[in-house]
């Protein structure tokens, strides 16, 4: 489901996005459901048993490396682009980390995004995030998409795109040891739609 708000040739301002976050508090959000903001435009998306099994193994990867209060999931960071508040999947973030001026976390800070595809925002996820991701230069970006039953695995952001981009299978391993994140991402476990 998406619901526009704003005029996407508006300049975006940190204040345009903190507005409309501030309407979404005061609708009603179907429990169950995640919301971000992708380009100015609204979109909830239901949580699917097989969406947070997926999110909870690589929680559960990241975790061998990367200390609790590093690893997010559903936490409004703002990107780079025309008002982009997402609430990625999972996220992990950098040694030395800091919360900015509002007490949110900073992109500059992250070293690993993955999100999970779900039918009605798969777009969203290889489109502008995707975009997105490689201006604010994430080293590594992960989609797991449980239709295609495979990963893909984006790295070594340059000029707002991914110089590199693997697709792994789900039940092979997914090597991020050359990369900041310095593990191997099993996919043995990751359920299929």
């Amino acid at each position: 489901m998406t619901i526009e708000l704003t005029d996407r040739t508006e300049m975006a301002s940190s204040s345009e996005l903190d507005d409309m976050f501030e309407r979404l508090e005061q609708m009603h959000i179907p429990e169950g459901y995640k919301v971000e903001i992708v380009g100015g435009t609204i979109y909830m998306s239901p949580q699917r048993a097989t969406h947070w099994e997926t999110i909870l193994d690589i929680v559960e990867h990241l975790r061998t490396k990367y200390p609790k209060k590093r690893v997010l999931s559903d936490v409004r960071i703002d990107f780079p682009g025309h008002l982009n508040g997402f609430a990625s999947d999972v996220v992990a973030m950098a040694e030395g980390c800091s919360k900015d001026e509002k007490g949110r976390w900073r992109y500059q800070d992250i070293d690993f995004v993955a999100e999970v595809v779900s039918e009605s925002t798969a777009p969203n996820d290889y489109g502008p995030k995707k975009t997105a991701y490689a201006l604010a230069e994430i080293p590594v970006y992960v989609i797991a998409d449980p239709y295609t039953g495979r990963c893909r695995v984006f790295t070594h952001p340059q000029d707002g795109d991914y110089k590199i981009d693997l697709t792994v299978a789900y039940g092979m391993p997914v090597d991020l040891t050359d990369t900041v994140v310095g593990l191997t991402l099993s996919t043995e476990d990751f359920p299929r739609d």
